[in-house]
């Protein structure tokens, strides 16, 4: 089995899930949100989510990653902030030397649904019936798990690192 995790970026709430894979089969290991306060300084606030999900890393020590590519809005502030934590979420498994791909949410929905502008009640429905059993923790969290397996079914001859290895953090 392959450990992957998917990551779902946000200033506010950065989701995560960690999968396991070995051809069409998937397990779910584990999911859940890494939190930054909504009042902070910027720059307090981007290192709540570095510490948060080199903590993750370090527990889960997957041996790949996905990223959720970023939305643009409108707001062109929204959208700057927003990159500043895609940043830190590419920068995380770079600096733990994992392989990081990234994804379109288009491509992610079309992946699991089978249609590019599924909405989240899909998306969550749809990784439930292929994570049987796997309690999800919010919205955040489905969609990095969506990623995950997006990502596990986009590339089924990867080569990674077994999850029994150590996470080497470089700082």
């Amino acid at each position: 089995m392959r450990r992957l995790i998917g990551l779902d970026p946000g200033l506010r709430a950065t989701g995560w899930g960690v999968i396991e894979f070995s051809g069409n089969r998937l397990r779910h290991i584990a999911n859940g949100v890494v939190k930054a306060d909504s009042e902070g300084d910027m720059a307090v606030r981007l290192r709540q989510l570095f510490e948060g999900l080199m903590r993750v890393m370090e527990e889960w020590r997957p041996a790949g990653a996905a990223v959720e590519s970023v939305f643009v809005n409108k707001d062109q502030g929204s959208s700057l902030k927003l990159g500043q934590a895609r940043g830190v979420v590419l920068l995380v498994p770079a600096l733990c030397n994992l392989p990081v791909a990234e994804y379109a949410p288009n491509h992610v929905k079309k992946a699991l649904v089978g249609v590019g502008h599924a909405d989240k009640v899909q998306m969550r429905a749809m990784v439930g019936r292929l994570l049987p059993g796997c309690v999800i923790a919010g919205a955040d969290a489905a969609d990095a798990l969506g990623v995950a397996i997006c990502h596990a079914h986009s590339i089924p001859n990867l080569q990674i690192r077994s999850a029994s290895q150590t996470v080497r953090v470089i700082l």
